[in-house]
Protein backbone atom coordinates (compact mmCIF):
# COMPACT_ATOMS: atom_id res chain seq x y z
CA UNK A 1 0.00 0.00 0.00
CA UNK A 2 1.24 3.45 -0.68
CA UNK A 3 1.87 5.96 1.86
CA UNK A 4 -1.25 8.64 0.58
CA UNK A 5 -3.79 5.14 0.70
CA UNK A 6 -2.67 4.68 4.19
CA UNK A 7 -3.12 8.38 5.09
CA UNK A 8 -6.36 8.41 3.42
CA UNK A 9 -7.65 5.07 4.84
CA UNK A 10 -6.37 6.68 8.53
CA UNK A 11 -8.52 9.58 7.57
CA UNK A 12 -11.39 7.63 6.02
CA UNK A 13 -11.59 5.66 9.75
CA UNK A 14 -11.49 8.80 11.64
CA UNK A 15 -14.06 10.52 10.28
CA UNK A 16 -16.42 7.11 10.78
CA UNK A 17 -15.31 7.58 14.13
CA UNK A 18 -16.29 11.43 14.40
CA UNK A 19 -19.63 10.70 12.67
CA UNK A 20 -20.55 7.87 14.87
CA UNK A 21 -19.73 9.88 18.50
CA UNK A 22 -22.81 11.68 19.46
CA UNK A 23 -22.00 15.53 21.04
CA UNK A 24 -22.12 16.27 24.17
CA UNK A 25 -24.39 19.39 23.23
CA UNK A 26 -27.38 16.95 21.68
CA UNK A 27 -28.03 15.15 24.61
CA UNK A 28 -27.53 12.04 26.68
CA UNK A 29 -27.69 9.37 23.62
CA UNK A 30 -29.00 6.77 26.46
CA UNK A 31 -32.20 9.01 26.89
CA UNK A 32 -33.19 9.28 23.24
CA UNK A 33 -36.69 7.64 22.34
CA UNK A 34 -37.17 6.36 19.19
CA UNK A 35 -39.72 7.11 16.92
CA UNK A 36 -42.19 4.55 18.04
CA UNK A 37 -42.17 5.04 21.35
CA UNK A 38 -42.59 8.94 21.42
CA UNK A 39 -45.76 7.88 19.19
CA UNK A 40 -46.91 5.63 21.37
CA UNK A 41 -46.71 8.36 24.22
CA UNK A 42 -48.19 10.97 22.37
CA UNK A 43 -51.29 8.63 21.77
CA UNK A 44 -51.89 8.32 25.65
CA UNK A 45 -52.18 11.52 25.87
CA UNK A 46 -54.45 11.78 23.16
CA UNK A 47 -52.24 13.45 20.35
CA UNK A 48 -52.37 12.84 17.26
CA UNK A 49 -50.23 14.04 13.98
CA UNK A 50 -52.10 16.83 11.85
CA UNK A 51 -50.60 18.02 8.64
CA UNK A 52 -51.66 21.21 6.92
CA UNK A 53 -50.07 23.16 4.14
CA UNK A 54 -49.95 26.86 5.17
CA UNK A 55 -48.61 29.87 4.11
CA UNK A 56 -44.88 30.72 4.88
CA UNK A 57 -45.88 34.25 6.73
CA UNK A 58 -48.32 33.05 8.93
CA UNK A 59 -45.93 29.27 9.94
CA UNK A 60 -43.38 32.54 10.52
CA UNK A 61 -45.64 34.49 12.80
CA UNK A 62 -46.50 31.15 14.92
CA UNK A 63 -43.18 30.59 15.32
CA UNK A 64 -42.03 34.09 16.23
CA UNK A 65 -44.99 34.08 18.80
CA UNK A 66 -43.99 30.15 20.13
CA UNK A 67 -40.40 31.97 20.10
CA UNK A 68 -41.78 35.23 22.19
CA UNK A 69 -43.97 32.94 24.54
CA UNK A 70 -40.98 30.66 25.38
CA UNK A 71 -43.13 27.54 24.35
CA UNK A 72 -43.24 25.20 21.03
CA UNK A 73 -45.04 26.11 18.12
CA UNK A 74 -47.17 22.57 19.03
CA UNK A 75 -48.65 24.73 21.69
CA UNK A 76 -49.02 28.14 19.96
CA UNK A 77 -51.24 26.40 17.42
CA UNK A 78 -53.78 24.62 19.87
CA UNK A 79 -54.16 28.16 21.82
CA UNK A 80 -54.81 29.58 18.84
CA UNK A 81 -57.38 26.63 17.15
CA UNK A 82 -59.05 26.46 20.50
CA UNK A 83 -59.99 30.41 20.96
CA UNK A 84 -61.03 30.54 17.03
CA UNK A 85 -63.19 27.21 17.80
CA UNK A 86 -65.06 28.78 20.22
CA UNK A 87 -65.84 32.29 18.71
CA UNK A 88 -67.45 30.30 15.97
Amino acid sequence: MKKTDLEKAKALKLMGNLKARVPARFGNPGEVQSRRERRAEEQKLGLIPFAVKLDQTLVQSVRDLAKAKSTSVDAVVGELLQSALEKV
